[in-house]
């Protein structure tokens, strides 16, 4: 079991920055995908970014298609922890935004695929 740890959130203005980090402990190895997602109230839980790992090619990342070009996901191996950079904020981003992480590599946008998550950090980007 991995126990995930969220922080990094608040509030920001429109075009401003966040970094959220997730830290990771328990059963955590290097080949695990780390992703996030984020839930809007009413909305349902959508996915945001992820890294996934694969003995052909190493390190992927992916993105949602909302997120594209203004958020970077990365991860520190030996920290344990992965990083959702977000620049460019815009009001729709406002949302809690929870990471995930499971030792399956597919299906990654998929909330029903993911095993362990965490408590979820609230981001309120103003306008």
């Amino acid at each position: 079991q991995v126990q995930l740890v969220e922080s990094g959130g608040g509030l920001v203005q429109a075009g401003g920055s966040l970094r959220l980090s997730c830290a990771a402990s328990g059963r955590t190895f290097s080949s695990y995908a780390m992703g996030w997602f984020r839930q809007a109230p009413g909305k349902e839980r959508e996915f945001v970014a992820a890294i996934s790992w694969s003995a052909w090619s190493g390190s992927n990342t992916h993105y949602g298609d909302s997120v594209k070009g203004r958020f970077t996901i990365s991860r520190d191996g030996v920290k344990n922890t992965a990083y959702l950079q977000m620049n460019s904020l815009k009001p729709e981003d406002t949302a809690v935004y929870y990471c995930a992480a499971d030792w399956k590599n597919t299906a990654i946008t998929l909330v029903t695929m993911w095993g362990s998550w965490g408590q979820g950090t609230q981001v309120t980007v103003s306008s």
